[in-house]
């Protein structure tokens, strides 16, 4: 059976501060350009760090795509968000068919921090929710994110 949450962790060698502030600050260095709903290539990646921002990518035609609310924002600690993109890989307008993202800081060390990344209430999409759930569980998926985010820090 699928499950609804897809979770995964990595562990990053910095101050959990500086970990939070690297995914939250520099997240489209990280997002996979070739994840992108737009019909241009995307330009850059933005994340709004407040609660009731959005996470959007903007193209290189200046057309931009809200994929992401920003639902809570505690730093160093935790940021959730929104996943506003369904089971045809297209923007979910009824909020009530999306689902949640947490990331989670957690100090390990003075010098070294958990990342702990949970992808939940994906059946909330829907018919096909399992298709979603099994598209950002694999490896082109969370595991890309959170891979090119730990090299942000080597």
């Amino acid at each position: 059976m699928t499950q609804t949450a897809v979770n995964r962790s990595v562990v990053i060698d910095a101050p959990v501060e500086h970990a939070f502030k690297v995914f939250t600050e520099r997240f489209g260095d990280f997002k996979p350009r070739e994840h992108n709903l737009l019909a241009s290539p995307i330009a850059e990646t933005v994340f709004e760090a407040r609660i009731g921002g959005h996470i959007y990518d903007r193209a290189q035609d200046g057309s931009e795509c809200r994929w992401a609310r920003v639902l809570a924002y505690e730093p160093p600690s935790r940021v959730v968000f929104s996943w506003d993109i369904g089971v045809q890989w297209q923007i979910e307008e009824d909020t009530a068919n999306t689902s949640e993202v947490e990331v989670r800081f957690i100090e390990e060390s003075p010098s070294r921090t958990r990342v702990e990344l949970e992808h939940r209430h994906i059946d909330r999409h829907g018919p096909g929710w399992e298709s979603l759930a099994e598209g950002v569980g694999n490896d082109q998926g969370w595991p890309l994110y959170l891979d090119r985010y730990t090299a942000l820090f080597d």
